[in-house]
């Protein structure tokens, strides 16, 4: 069983940056493909950001395309989440997830395994 626990989340203003982390445990994290997600309450949980096991392929959200910045260190067990040039409509709960799989997936659906959540609120 793998558990994941997200750190780094907090309050910035407009146009700053925070790094977001999740630290993943109880598996072998080379054979997890991941991912970020992020919801606002009343809203579904969407997609951020996915990155695939070795790292060499990712992608993002068209909303966070060229701000944020996925990436993972095997060596650590520790997937990343740069997020700079923040909006207020970044705000939200950020969650991480992942899958035992070598497939790379957008929707939420098909993450088996997530984190607690991290909040990070940006204000104007």
């Amino acid at each position: 069983q793998v558990q994941l626990v997200e750190s780094g989340g907090g309050l910035v203003q407009a146009g700053g940056s925070l790094r977001l982390s999740c630290a993943a445990s109880g598996g072998t994290f080379i054979s997890l493909s991941m991912g970020w997600f992020r919801q606002t309450p009343g809203k579904d949980r969407d997609f951020v950001a996915l990155i695939s096991r070795s790292g060499g392929i990712t992608d993002y959200a068209g909303s966070v395309k060229g701000r944020f910045t996925i990436s993972r260190d095997n060596t650590k067990n520790t997937m990343y989440l740069q997020m700079n040039s923040l909006e207020p409509e970044d705000t939200a709960v950020y969650y991480c997830a992942a899958k035992e799989t070598s497939a790379l997936f957008i929707g939420s659906v098909n993450y088996d395994y997530w984190g607690q959540g991290t909040q990070v609120t940006v204000v104007s």
